[in-house]
């Protein structure tokens, strides 16, 4: 994102207008992505296996972490393809500034135990403020914006 967006003279409500819808759609591509990225790989891992014998089939168990890496480096890097496509990018709350490897490790392990553990109810946080933020955005200091 170029830093004209940020000094852009956007009001704040405007920068929060149907993020929530958005999140949702970009979720969904993002999780198309993953599959697809998912199963390249495992028939990528199935073939090295062949090749050396069994022993490449241990590396079937680095699939689970793929949803950290894809979330984490893409959201670091300025945002998910699927964030992208739906004109979103995530920010630091405080200053609107790129996320760092940290924050965007924290927003993904955070993500995915809202899914998982808490059933994606802390994610129906997003509804009830102004700036739509979800529990994982709170806790890792970071917000979605719209950046179109």
């Amino acid at each position: 994102m170029s830093q004209s967006f940020i000094n852009a003279p956007m009001s704040e409500s405007l920068l929060f207008q149907g993020v929530i819808a958005r999140r949702i759609c970009a979720f969904v591509i993002d999780i198309i992505l993953m599959g697809m990225i998912g199963w390249m790989l495992a028939i990528s891992i199935f073939i090295f296996g062949i090749f050396t014998f069994g022993l490449g089939f241990l590396m079937f168990h680095i699939l689970p972490f793929l949803p950290f890496f894809y979330y984490t480096l893409l959201v670091a890097s300025g945002g998910t393809p699927g964030q992208r496509l739906f004109g979103l990018a995530v920010r630091q709350d405080f200053d609107l500034s790129a996320p760092t490897p940290a924050q965007a490790f924290v927003w993904t392990l955070l993500l995915w135990l809202s899914l998982v553990i808490g059933a994606g109810l802390p994610l129906l946080l997003a509804l009830v403020g102004i700036r739509h933020r979800a529990a994982h955005d709170i806790f890792s200091g970071l917000v979605v914006i719209r950046n179109t």
